[in-house]
């Protein structure tokens, strides 16, 4: 990650949100669990906005379908400029959205950065989308995932953001944090 301050940030961002995209930016990789209504599409776009400014390139918000406008529209209204990609070859330098069902017709190793919108997708551990998530952005040096259903108590998930976020995979976390007694019952 790298280092920005407060006052290099969106002046439209409260206090507590730009402590948030500081930590997260000086991560590189990291997660936003936080509740309805706190701000997590403009902290998003704020962290892609300054990930672009500081290492250039393209960065990717994969959204569920009905998201992907109202994160460009957020953009504007706070002056962070986006576009809305269907495929590859409409991606821009700087930041891209589209909805995760078109997530095939990317080639996702052009992107500097991804952001997970709503990352809550990645709680099927053993579905095709979050396979294709983890192993498309594995060498992605920047990632963010957001989403205000994290289910702290699912462990399962917990182990799925870890594995995205390249922390460890989920079998390491579930190994290293929980003790598996061998489902013998007296």
């Amino acid at each position: 990650g790298f280092v920005v301050k407060k006052n290099e940030l969106n002046s439209n961002l409260f206090d507590y949100q730009k402590d948030i995209v500081i930590w997260s930016l000086k991560k590189g990789k990291s997660a936003i669990f936080a509740d309805c209504g706190l701000g997590k599409s403009l902290m998003q776009l704020e962290w892609s906005n300054q990930v672009y400014n500081y290492i250039g390139g393209s960065i990717l918000i994969l959204a569920p379908l009905a998201v992907t406008e109202q994160t460009y529209r957020e953009g504007l209204k706070f002056g962070i400029n986006s576009k809305v990609v269907e495929c590859q070859d409409d991606v821009i330098e700087g930041i891209n959205i589209t909805n995760y069902e078109k997530l095939d017709k990317f080639d996702t190793s052009k992107f500097i950065g991804i952001v997970l919108d709503e990352s809550s997708i990645l709680k099927s551990f053993t579905g095709k989308v979050r396979n294709q998530i983890i192993n498309n952005f594995k060498d992605t040096p920047y990632k963010l995932a957001c989403t205000a259903t994290p289910a702290p108590n699912d462990y399962m998930e917990l182990g799925n953001h870890s594995e995205f976020l390249g922390v460890m995979t989920r079998g390491e976390m579930l190994a290293m944090y929980f003790v598996h007694d061998g489902g013998q019952q007296r």
